[in-house]
């Protein structure tokens, strides 16, 4: 499935693992807005929660902004896209580890494959990463059940199982 990264040139470039990925030819970035038409956008902003059902809602593939923290809300605020968001999972990247829904883009990437059906693909891009598997460890049972699920409405109903 192909990955495509909007890069806000935000981060400390020596910890930015989607530009990780693209040296590693697992992703492309762009830094044109309309370049993500006609992707599925991980978005932590989005009313909708990403399912296997969207499956078929991908298009050309996934897409997923680089951006600080500090910054998302401003920065996801500007889309009109076709939007999902990740459920509850945690981070084990050394920045955000230990903290929910703080997700890198390889992390956010990779939940998204596995939700989506594509576990080999989410395998090999946490591979390039010394935490990588910490983190399909840290989630192995949400994700698992995420992938299991029907539609959007059942995802959220087993994060919301976690979040209690």
């Amino acid at each position: 499935m192909e990955l495509l990264i909007y890069h806000a040139n935000q981060c400390d470039p020596k910890r930015c693992t989607g530009k990780k990925l693209e040296r590693f030819k697992l992703a492309r970035t762009t830094k044109r807005w309309n370049k993500l038409r006609g992707y599925l956008v991980l978005s932590p902003f989005s009313e909708k929660a990403l399912s296997p059902a969207d499956r078929f809602e991908v298009g050309r593939g996934i897409a997923a902004l680089d951006c600080s923290w500090a910054h998302a809300e401003e920065v996801f605020g500007k889309m009109r896209l076709k939007e999902r968001a990740l459920p509850f999972l945690v981070a084990a990247n050394p920045v955000n580890f230990g903290k929910p829904f703080k997700l890198s883009t390889v992390e956010a990437f990779a939940a998204a494959l596995v939700i989506l059906g594509e576990r080999p693909q989410a395998e090999e891009i946490l591979a390039k990463f010394s935490w990588g598997h910490v983190f399909l460890e840290l989630n192995q049972e949400p994700l698992e059940e995420y992938a299991a699920a029907k539609d959007s409405s059942e995802v959220v109903a087993i994060q919301a199982e976690y979040l209690q």
